[in-house]
């Protein structure tokens, strides 16, 4: 599997706006330098691919940046009388291409950047990447004008909209390409542009696990990712296999790992930031296929289950990167990892599971395993490691995608600070969250006769989400709990803007700005 940033196909580089309007600039007069990002001199690296913003002027005609009409001009080429003949209207992520006679720079793209909102240049970055596909040297100066969110934003749609996963026997080579961003200062933007590439790199790190085939990964298999990537990342990493999980109770990962020839493991993975800071614990659903277990799926619904981890794939992403971001909290990752198969081993309905902590769950229906799992990680969660807030995230339930669709998270807690600032969080980012609320009116529906609460509804109640997320509830304690539902968004059935066809990635992004935020706004 190719690393995320090998995905991406695409390397940022910096160009100071003063080198840029002189078109030329000698390398000594570059001193900045970034891990991530270094800047580059024009005259180093010739563009064959200049792209200049287009926008709507007052008049209801549209103009383009300057760089791009001076270009233009030096092959006698009126660049807004051509805007005009392509019916150009400058909205955002509109292309018009013009070809040059030119040795080096043979084409001239005028790219609709929008206003300066980081969701225009975000969509604008996008468009930009599946355009440039191959291309050797681009040069872009719509970034120059850009506010430092408008400019991050660009540059993690055009990291994401870049991202590549294939198994096919013949995959063609693609070029890596440099993209040249003008930014008026550099210092500062190369602080911003670091920070979306390990955004970006976290996302695509999440979106290849997710994406990688079900014969190809199983709960051991992600467990040794985390192991992999632990000294790089800072962090400490723990497996329980099934023996440990036995031994300490984990009731609900066994029950739903029970009919696999791949046992469940518990994956905990711990970042430690400030001594001081809050400690916070992140719970992804591992399970890495579901078939629904005895309760089997019909098989139309089956071939999409490979990401049904992504829920772990988004939690594992998120540790890989808290380190690069200089994260000051303390937080643990908890991996509930199973596959979900039929077999004379594997959980029945009726079956009354005791999880971690003793509190007991009657089955009703073995494909509802997510919570299963996600209880006992929940309630090791709260008993062992002391959180000051604990956030679940998983591809739950299909009454989720139904409420909202595929753009929407659902957001379930009881907290209205904790909801204010992750709704924040998504709508910067664009993993953007709905509240929907945890309606104590319908706990009576999991009620049991013989175990402490039924997993699913035994009613006709409906609102399967949120009776899932009071399922959950229950083992959380008295800590401050979130719970994120991705079933629709963590999957794409087509590409739109940043977010490509398959495993999205979703819930990196708005983790990331949520931890990276001041403790105090939690």
């Amino acid at each position: 599997m190719a690393t995320p940033h090998e995905a991406l196909h695409l390397r940022l580089q910096l160009v100071p706006l003063d080198a840029l309007q002189a078109l030329s600039v000698s390398a000594e007069d570059v001193d900045e330098q970034s891990a991530l990002t270094a800047p580059v001199a024009v005259g180093a690296a010739p563009p064959n691919i200049v792209v200049t913003s287009c926008s709507p002027d007052p008049e209801g005609g549209v103009t383009a940046g300057d760089v791009g009409i001076r270009l233009a001009a030096e092959q006698r080429i009126d660049l807004r009388r051509r805007l005009r003949r392509a019916e150009a209207t400058g909205k955002v992520g509109e292309i018009v291409e013009v070809e040059l006679e030119d040795d080096t720079t043979e084409t001239l793209l005028a790219l609709g950047v929008g206003d300066d909102h980081p969701p225009d240049a975000r969509k604008a970055g996008a468009a930009l990447a599946k355009r440039i596909k191959n291309a050797e040297v681009v040069l872009c100066d719509v970034t120059a004008p850009m506010s430092h969110a408008s400019l991050r934003a660009f540059c993690e749609g055009l990291l994401l909209a870049s991202y590549q996963f294939s198994r096919k026997s013949k995959v063609s080579e693609s070029k890596e390409t440099v993209v040249q961003l003008a930014v008026a200062g550099l210092s500062s933007s190369q602080r911003v542009v670091d920070q979306a590439i390990i955004t970006a790199r976290a996302v695509c790190l999440a979106r290849d696990l997710a994406n990688r085939p079900s014969n190809e990964k199983n709960p051991q298999w992600l467990a040794e990712q985390a192991q992999a990537m632990a000294k790089q990342a800072r962090l400490r990493v723990r497996v329980l296999d099934e023996t440990a999980l036995e031994r300490g109770g984990f009731g609900g990962l066994l029950a739903v790992g029970g009919g696999s020839a791949n046992p469940p493991r518990l994956v905990v993975t711990e970042y430690r930031g400030d001594p001081t800071a809050p400690r916070v614990v992140l719970v992804g659903k591992g399970i890495t296929f579901d078939s629904g277990g005895l309760s089997l799926k019909p098989p139309d619904g089956m071939p999409t289950m490979k990401t049904d981890m992504s829920g772990a794939a988004a939690v594992l992403a998120v540790m890989s990167s808290l380190s690069d971001l200089g994260v000051t909290a303390n937080v643990v990752g908890l991996l509930a990892c199973a596959e979900n198969m039929p077999s004379g081993q594997a959980y029945r309905p009726g079956d009354v599971v005791r999880h971690f902590g003793g509190r007991t769950s009657e089955v009703l229906n073995t494909d509802a395993e997510g919570r299963m799992v996600l209880a006992d990680a929940i309630a090791y969660a709260n008993a062992r490691l002391r959180p000051d807030v604990i956030i679940d995230i998983a591809t739950l339930t299909g009454a989720a995608t139904l409420g909202l669709s595929r753009q929407l998270g659902a957001l379930f807690t009881a907290d209205d600070g904790l909801a204010k600032r992750l709704e924040v969080a998504g709508n910067e980012s664009n993993d953007q969250l709905w509240r929907l609320p945890l309606a104590t009116e319908y706990r009576s529906s999991l009620d049991s006769p013989i175990a402490d609460i039924a997993h699913v509804s035994r009613g006709n109640v409906g609102g399967g989400a949120i009776t899932a997320a009071l399922f959950l509830k229950e083992f959380a304690g008295a800590r401050r709990w979130a719970h994120l539902d991705i079933a629709g968004p963590a999957r794409a059935e087509k590409d739109q803007a940043e977010r490509l066809r398959g495993a999205t990635g979703f819930g990196v992004r708005l983790l990331l700005r949520w931890l990276a935020a001041s403790p105090d706004l939690w």
